[in-house]
């Protein structure tokens, strides 16, 4: 099993209104964040996954919880509280990159308290954390916490995944990431974080960095031009993207994230040692792996992860 951590929220996309009415505004609610779209991703792949999370009693909240138990997500260490449901406002652009705005601040999502902390049985292979969970208290330093007690117990993967909108504070986003890239072994981080996190500098330089501690493999994702691999052990090289007709990129970068951990545990290899006996040939099968369904991902509305068969057929 995989455990995820972080927000678990609803995207409201905004659509076309055909009255021309500045007083109405239509929109579509889709279940999201990018820990849950990570761990029903997981489920999507055949992988057994978990999500720690406060979920609101309200409306909204049970109804993230129906997701996750249609989707066969372990519902073991979620977390209710009565609070309201964060609520992520998304407009796509032209391109299909879409724009955040959250509304957030005393939600239940952001509630997990160190006390909430469960212990870890060996049925969990690893933790994955990231977005802007990392960032907002007290579920920021709930998370840092419980890394901390697991780094090196047990296979970390991280994904900054950066959002100003919660938190705009970016030496704040700066101060985190540089403790939590020291406690993880798997990081896949997008160009438009490292962008953001360092501006003007280079990519490689940065990554590089990281790879002077725990981490053995830095997966840098770059929409249309696929993704950079820089692995401590095998050097860096570069995979392509697939060539898709793209509806939008929504939930691309976590199914990215969610297919490289199902690689690792089709192949057994989803541990701390089983990442260090990765070699450049399985490394760059596992990218692919992970390009293809970010791709599939891309022609659909909304975070709409696929199913492991889905990939069998492509």
């Amino acid at each position: 099993m995989y455990l995820v951590c972080g927000e678990a929220l609803f995207d409201f996309f905004s659509e076309n209104d055909s009255s021309g009415l500045a007083s109405k505004v239509n929109f579509k609610a889709i279940a999201g964040g990018s820990p849950f779209n990570v761990a029903v991703g997981l489920r999507r792949l055949g992988v057994d996954s978990a999500l720690l999370a406060g979920l609101s009693t309200d409306y909204l909240g049970r109804r993230l919880l129906q997701v996750l138990q249609d989707e066969g997500v372990a519902e073991d260490y979620l977390r209710d509280f009565a609070a309201p449901t964060t609520l992520a406002m998304v407009a796509v652009g032209a391109n299909g990159s879409p724009h955040y705005s959250f509304r957030g601040e005393g939600c239940a999502d952001r509630q997990l308290k160190p006390e909430h902390l469960p212990e870890l049985g060996p049925e969990v292979r690893g933790l994955h954390i990231g977005s802007f969970s990392l960032v907002v208290q007290p579920i920021a330093d709930t998370l840092l916490a419980l890394v901390r007690r697991e780094s090196g117990r047990r296979l970390i993967s991280l994904d900054p995944n950066v959002r100003l909108n919660p938190e705009p504070n970016i030496e704040l986003w700066r101060s985190r990431i540089a403790t939590l890239v020291e406690l993880a072994d798997l990081i896949k981080v997008s160009d438009e974080d490292l962008s953001l996190l360092y501006p003007e500098q280079d990519p490689a330089r940065i990554i590089d960095g990281w790879l002077q501690h725990r981490c053995q493999l830095v997966l840098l994702t770059r929409g249309g031009e696929g993704a950079a691999v820089f692995s401590r052990t095998h050097g860096s090289w570069s995979v392509a993207a697939r060539s898709v007709q793209v509806a939008d990129t929504v939930g691309a970068g976590d199914t990215f994230q969610a297919a490289l951990i199902a690689w690792l545990t089709e192949q057994g290899l989803d541990s701390i040692g089983g990442l260090g006996q990765l070699s450049r040939e399985r490394i760059d099968a596992m990218v692919r792996f992970a390009v293809q369904a970010a791709a599939l991902t891309c022609t659909r509305t909304g975070p709409d992860l696929p199913y492991r068969h889905q990939l069998d057929l492509r």
